[in-house]
């Protein structure tokens, strides 16, 4: 069949629907986007990485707002992007005393509290790699 993409996808997104979350089609089988079937084809590691990418731009844009995010070094911001990613921005808001402590340049103090946290219970060696990397900066 020769027809235009464009028209070839408009004729599918008006059959098939566009979903921004996951939902559940006819059959039982969880979905996302224009019938993407996540438990047989799930998705690319190229689209996975597209995915992050964006997550990540979000995470930066909410970070850099905070009045102290430009005199943070690299490593100590790679910190903040990593528990952005995973707690979500109002989680990672919830630490009040460890961002005070960055604040403040108390990266010692801000990796202890970071660790005495239900959250690192939670994640284990990450959260310890993290506290690291904010205590020595490096």
């Amino acid at each position: 069949m020769n027809l235009p993409d464009n028209i070839l996808e408009y004729m599918i997104i008006k059959h098939e629907g566009i979903r921004l979350k996951v939902y559940t089609d006819t059959k039982g089988i969880p979905t996302i986007g224009v019938g993407r079937n996540l438990r047989d084809r799930g998705i690319s590691n190229e689209e996975a990485l597209y995915l992050l990418q964006n997550d990540l731009r979000a995470c930066l844009i909410q970070l850099q707002t905070l009045p102290f995010w430009g005199a943070l070094n690299n490593t100590r911001q790679r910190v903040l992007v990593d528990m952005c990613f995973n707690l979500g921005y109002n989680g990672l808001m919830n630490f009040k005393k460890t961002l005070q402590y960055i604040k403040d340049g108390e990266y010692g103090k801000a990796s202890l509290e970071m660790l005495n946290s239900k959250w690192a219970k939670e994640v284990g060696n990450r959260a310890t790699e993290l506290s690291d990397m904010m205590r020595k900066g490096e």
